[in-house]
């Protein structure tokens, strides 16, 4: 590839056409207005995987550590979010939710979460059966915790209004297939369609393949994207829902457990169901790509992961094979519920971030390297939090930029 010259098609370089990356470019054109600024989106148009795939939940931010970057971010994007899609006539609405307890031993991680709830500056009531009832009439739990702060919205029609109010370029069908960073000038990356583009600086927001443009960029991310596929059903009756209702989350585990929402549509999505996908984009299970599959399986972290949490692990494989195990997950919560009430739906892969010790990536994950911003894991509720991580990408890149021109 050509060497990096002096001649810059753009100051920032964004690889991602995802929220994360859209609402990078559009933090970088309100804070330094006449930065010049390109993004690079392999798809036909923006929000085709996690953005487009997700269940449209704003998240209060009710479930993260008390001061990590998700929790901050979370909170203060939920609100963000809100403000973002009524100034633009974008769909949304703030529902509230309930997280319900099922069993006794539930009662315990409940009130834990409340507390949690609360430290992060929510305002969280702990209801008891006959008050639950009364925000889900269909819904048995032996108690429950109300969230105000929760919503939904249209994430893909924030994403389209972020490219197009960002002020940057955007070009559409542009795979990265090689980068060329060079500390003392710069990138230059190029496109499978064999185009240049060349930049001061390097945002690499590539989600699902974000670990792979690091590599590509010369840097060593330290961890491994390991796709898990989130399946879904729509409700037949939607009518058994009125808003969102959630289980208790295990600790342990980053996936909220299979949990009903009311979309923006007026539509009730249950689920997801965590499963392993056996390729990055693997949304079904025909979807296999060996070398993607092989990575996965070669990185020490996948197995550790899977030696700590199997018998997790089995349960939603279980439920992901066996539509009688899924719905019975879901009377749980919504005794009422058949089979034939689950309809399947699209379903959607989360980028999960994974170290070599087999942890999963519990906060948002953000590193620099001479020239170049990676966002190395930005899972849910990456696009709750979307603006106020797009700010300190923005930062970031800015700062980089900044030092280029010295």
């Amino acid at each position: 590839m050509a060497r990096v010259g002096r001649a810059y098609d753009c100051d920032v370089l964004v690889i991602g056409g995802g929220i994360v990356g859209l609402s990078t470019a559009y933090a970088i054109g309100r804070t330094a207005p006449g930065t010049r600024v390109t993004v690079l989106e392999k798809e036909p148009g923006p929000a085709r995987h996690q953005t487009g795939r997700n269940s449209g939940v704003i998240h209060s931010g009710i479930y993260y550590r008390p001061g990590s970057l998700k929790a901050r971010y979370a909170v203060r994007g939920a609100a963000e979010m809100v403000k973002f899609c009524a100034e633009y006539g974008i769909a949304h609405a703030v529902t509230g939710k309930l997280i319900v307890a099922t069993a006794r031993e539930e009662l315990p991680r409940l009130h834990a979460l409340a507390q949690r709830g609360r430290e992060n500056g929510l305002t969280v009531r702990e209801l008891g059966t006959a008050q639950t009832a009364a925000y889900e009439p269909e819904v048995e739990g032996l108690a429950a915790l109300h969230v105000a702060a929760t919503g939904i919205c249209d994430f893909a029609g924030v994403a389209r209004q972020l490219a197009e109010a960002s002020g940057a370029e955007i070009r559409y069908g542009a795979r990265v297939v090689r980068v060329d960073r060079r500390p003392d000038r710069g990138v230059a990356v190029r496109t499978a369609a064999g185009d240049v583009v060349r930049g001061r600086v390097l945002v690499n927001c590539a989600g699902l393949h974000c670990d792979t443009v690091a590599r590509l960029t010369g840097d060593d991310p330290g961890m491994r994207i390991v796709p898990f596929r989130g399946e879904y059903y729509e409700l037949a009756r939607p009518g058994l829902v009125r808003g969102l209702v959630y289980p208790v989350p295990d600790p342990a585990f980053p996936f909220l457990g299979v949990h009903l929402t009311r979309g923006v549509d007026g539509g009730v999505h249950v689920g997801p169901n965590a499963v392993p996908a056996s390729a990055r984009e693997g949304y079904d299970r025909r979807t296999v790509r060996p070398r993607e599959l092989a990575a996965t399986l070669a990185w020490p972290g996948s197995w550790r992961l899977a030696g700590r949490h199997w018998r997790y692990g089995a349960g939603e494989l279980h439920r992901s094979l066996s539509k009688p195990a899924f719905t019975r997950a879901v009377r749980r919560l919504l005794p009422a519920v058949t089979e034939d009430d689950l309809i399947p739906a699209p379903a959607g892969v989360r980028a999960q971030a994974v170290l070599r010790d087999g942890t999963l990536a519990d906060d948002f994950l953000i590193r620099e390297t001479p020239r170049a911003v990676h966002v190395l894991n930005a899972p849910s509720p990456a696009a709750t939090a979307s603006l106020p991580i797009g700010r300190e990408v923005a930062r970031r890149a800015l700062a980089a930029l900044a030092e280029a021109h010295r």
